[in-house]
């Protein structure tokens, strides 16, 4: 099963590569198409609960106008610590409204999709889990219609005793091409 996980997130990372590489040729300057994403590699070590985290989060968008982006994103996380391992697949529309390409407010639905295992019991738990983010952040240019994104957004539908998350808060860190 891990083998499979990291193999298929490593297959979408090679796509999403090769859609963004390939997107100048097909798009040019004119191209209504933005590709980008994230991805993250975690690690905690030590005598608690040392483990690895990988995460990847491409997406693709459509501009409706110069300042407004509709799009969809997925969310891949692969974790495996001592005591515990997990999967979670998300997947839902986004959409970014972009203040003289230095800032931008978005919103975002995900429907995520979890499998866990306790080691210590060998307890398996599996379920999903809906959230709803806004939030914003800052842009900076770094290339001919590519832009780092930085920001946060908060899931307004998080419920702390109730949710597989540690917090409603997510800080972000991407990047965006054809905008």
């Amino acid at each position: 099963m891990k083998k499979l996980l990291l193999l298929s997130i490593l297959s979408l990372t090679i796509s999403a590569q090769a859609q963004i590489g390939t997107s100048t040729q097909l798009g040019g300057e004119n191209s209504k198409w933005t590709f980008g994403g994230s991805a993250g590699l975690g690690g905690s070590f030590g005598s608690n609960n040392g483990g690895t985290s990988i995460y990847v989060s491409p997406r693709i968008g459509y501009k409706l106008t110069e300042s407004l982006e509709a799009g969809i994103v997925s969310d891949l996380t692969w974790t495996n610590a001592k005591y515990y391992s997990s999967n979670t697949i998300g997947v839902g529309p986004f959409m970014n409204y972009y203040i003289a390409r230095n800032f931008y407010l978005s919103g975002m639905f995900q429907e995520y999709f979890f499998n866990q295992k306790n080691k210590v019991t060998n307890v398996k738990y599996s379920g999903d889990e809906a959230a709803l983010y806004f939030g914003g952040g800052y842009m900076q240019r770094i290339g001919d219609r590519a832009y780092m994104q930085i920001g946060g957004m908060y899931n307004v539908l998080y419920k702390k005793d109730d949710s597989v998350f540690g917090s409603g808060f997510v800080p972000s860190v991407g990047v965006v091409f054809g905008l």
